[in-house]
């Protein structure tokens, strides 16, 4: 494998995690009693498809827009932004939270 080259089935973990994000996402959602045409509207997203592109993995959430993703869900910001980290970015999540 040269350098700079994805790994066999790194993508295909990838969309995995954002389906998992995607339910976790959808369960908050559900859980603060909001449809997704609420949390468009207070998370700042000008369609509701969005919020189902998130839900269901096609989508991520810009990390600018965490702070108002927690807000709304009732969730902490940092506890929100770790989780996401978790999800998107696997790698980076693992060498700050869980390596020796």
């Amino acid at each position: 494998m040269q350098r700079g080259e994805s790994q066999p089935n790194v993508e295909d973990k990838r969309g995995d995690l954002r389906v998992q994000a995607g339910a976790w996402l959808r369960e908050s959602r559900e859980k603060a009693g909001f449809s997704q045409r609420d949390l468009a509207g207070r998370v700042g997203a000008l369609y509701y498809t969005f919020i189902s592109q998130i839900e269901s993995g096609k989508g991520k959430i810009p990390p600018e827009r965490y702070e108002a993703w927690a807000g709304a869900l009732g969730v902490d910001s940092r506890d929100f932004a770790i989780r996401m980290l978790s999800f998107y970015e696997p790698t980076t999540y693992h060498l700050i939270f869980e390596a020796a």
